[in-house]
């Protein structure tokens, strides 16, 4: 049996949206494989973090599982089911009660085609909610996955390879029509795993650049990161704690122009040195003293 989602995010059943998205950013950055490298367990959990979080973040899937439990994806399946299926039509020749003839006259007669019958109703099409966990470097750059999809007329779980194109974001809805599933509509309903380096909004992306103390004062080059390979950002002198530098074109890909990308904001979070010699407590002592004195 699969695990609980609400166990894995340690919430209750009857959690707020606030209460889940906040488990699961905790939780997630805990087990994140960039905190966690080569930690096969950790991968493993992170997985069943994003999987649980994927379907309790979204009240239409949340309300299947409630409900349905394991068996929410195939939800509609199951009420159709319980309302007795299909419906069956049956001829009126005029008169008297409907009949029912069933398939052993006509039949026979007409090859199989079944005149004296209209066996079922056209077929109704479903709709499938299926939930996406990607990470961050997944969404910039596309990604595929494999996803369940409910059993068909044999009984058979069935998988579809699907694509998630760049710059998918938490709630981008991804709809599909496969062929093998007869007309039904699938809709992924992407989630995107919160990073421990970038908070994303949008299409722009928001990290902290650690910058030296005296950098920040004199002026200096350090790196910072990016989705693909880190740049050398340029520290103007006397550059205050807190100050951001726009990196254009740095930040995700925006969906559906894949070409387009957009900001990465770099937020300078200066430095203090420790472990000072005696050497350099004087030299700041006496930067102290020149100041206080007004020179």
């Amino acid at each position: 049996m699969a695990a609980n989602y609400y166990d894995v995010l340690g919430v209750d059943r009857t959690a707020s949206e606030k209460e889940i998205r906040q488990a699961y950013r905790r939780l997630a950055r805990l087990h994140h494989p960039d905190v966690n490298p080569g930690d096969k367990d950790s991968e493993q959990r992170f997985k069943q973090i994003n999987e649980a979080y994927g379907v309790l973040s979204n009240a239409e899937s949340r309300r299947k599982y409630d409900e349905f439990g394991d068996n929410w994806r195939h939800a509609e399946q199951m009420r159709q089911a319980g309302r007795g299926g299909a419906e069956t039509f049956v001829w009126d020749f005029g008169g008297g009660r409907p009949h029912d003839f069933g398939p052993s006259i006509f039949d026979d007669l007409l090859g199989g085609r079944g005149f004296g019958r209209a066996a079922t109703a056209s077929r109704r099409r479903t709709r499938i909610e299926q939930p996406v966990s990607v990470s961050l470097e997944e969404a910039y750059r596309g990604t595929t996955r494999v996803v369940r999809l409910p059993a068909g007329a044999g009984g058979d779980e069935r998988r579809l390879e699907v694509t998630i194109p760049p710059g998918a974001d938490n709630g981008s809805r991804i709809r599909l029509r496969p062929a093998e599933l007869g007309g039904d509509e699938v809709n992924l309903v992407v989630s995107v795993a919160p990073h421990p380096r970038f908070e994303r909004r949008g299409a722009d992306l928001h990290a902290r650049v650690d910058v030296p103390l005296l950098d920040a004062v004199l002026g200096g080059e350090v790196k910072a990161p990016t989705m693909t390979e880190p740049v050398i950002l340029t520290i103007p002198p006397e550059t205050q704690n807190g100050r951001s530098f726009r990196l254009a074109g740095k930040g995700m890909p925006r969906l559906g122009s894949p070409n387009s990308f957009g900001n990465l904001y770099a937020t300078v979070q200066v430095i203090v040195p420790v472990g000072l010699s005696a050497r350099e407590r004087d030299l700041f002592q006496q930067l102290r003293d020149a100041q206080s004195r007004g020179e």
